[in-house]
């Protein structure tokens, strides 16, 4: 007999069917990049999630581990990564954010399960830290251009239908707001992702961004926060990366709080930051507060507190 330790859960989920789901739930906007952008956005693709593969393997096999990359974990990753990047970058940019996702961020603090942050949002931030140019340099149609919401916080018009659909600038997989949404609902729908983190995210940084609206003399003005909702990564994060099961609070009360600390961070990013984006740094700061969330909510056992109610 294998005896384990408490609490003795048995499901049918693996790790695998998990990261595949969650790969095919990415398949509607990571097409659509490769539509929006062109066969560049494909071969970022390749190398990233090559890459992130390649490094796995390579450092489980000089430390002597389990080669563990048939989990698609590592493929999930690469994917993510090429996501957060712009279409025009050089393809040695995805080879340094798919080391420093996989080897810094997972494998040296343990591998899956370890890790104190999302992997691929820590490369993203790693990135645009060290190399801000490259990093924040859009094309579309072979014209470099500012992000609709670059425009939108210099107080230009945006338009909202375009960014909904994604006919935008921006990086490989964040542009298309619907093809996302889509993945998030099938994810949801599957039980593969909590609807307490996406729903209490979108919807606390729409509050936020509503009373902004209101103070700054824009009014109840619809559109704008519509822009807000479909431009950047607030979609991707929120259904994708925020729900990370490593890196996101296991209790439904710690959930609720994360979604709203998100929510928060991103409207202050956004709106006061020196950037038009703010989805990444809200989600790794949120990830490294998740263990103060977990402990401050974890229910109480009766006998240790909590108190028992008469029927």
């Amino acid at each position: 007999m294998k005896i384990s330790s408490s609490p003795h859960i048995r499901d049918k989920e693996t790790t695998t069917n998990i990261m595949g789901k969650v790969i095919v739930a990415l398949c509607p906007a990571a097409i659509f990049g490769i539509y929006n952008f062109g066969i560049r956005a494909l071969i970022i693709y390749i190398i990233t999630i090559l890459s992130c593969v390649a490094f796995e393997a390579l450092f489980q096999k000089l430390i002597g581990a389990r080669i563990t990359v048939r989990d698609l974990s590592a493929a999930l990753t690469g994917l993510l990564l090429a996501m957060n990047l712009p279409p025009n970058v050089p393809y040695w940019i995805p080879v340094i954010g798919s080391f420093f996702a996989i080897i810094i961020v997972k494998q040296l603090f343990g591998g899956l399960g370890q890790n104190f942050m999302n992997p691929a949002l820590g490369a993203r931030c790693f990135l645009l830290i060290s190399f801000t140019g490259i990093m924040t340099s859009f094309s579309y149609d072979a014209v470099t251009m500012a992000t609709p919401l670059a425009e939108l916080k210099a107080g230009e018009s945006v338009d909202v239908l375009s960014m909904f659909f994604g006919n935008i600038p921006g990086t490989i997989g964040e542009t298309s707001a619907f093809a996302l949404i889509i993945g998030g609902v099938f994810l949801a729908f599957l039980g593969i992702i909590n609807y307490r983190i996406p729903v209490f995210y979108i919807g606390s940084f729409s509050v936020f961004i509503l009373i902004y609206a209101v103070a700054s003399g824009r009014g109840f003005d619809v559109n704008y926060l519509l822009a807000h909702l479909s431009g950047g990564g607030l979609m991707l994060g929120a259904f994708f990366m925020a729900t990370d099961y490593v890196t996101s609070p296991i209790t439904p009360v710690g959930k609720i709080i994360f979604g709203v600390l998100l929510g928060f961070l991103t409207f202050l990013f956004r709106i006061f930051g020196g950037s038009a984006e703010g989805v990444s740094y809200a989600i790794i700061i949120g990830n490294l507060l998740v263990p103060l969330i977990e402990r401050v909510t974890v229910p109480k056992s009766f006998g240790k507190g909590a108190v028992k109610h008469e029927s």
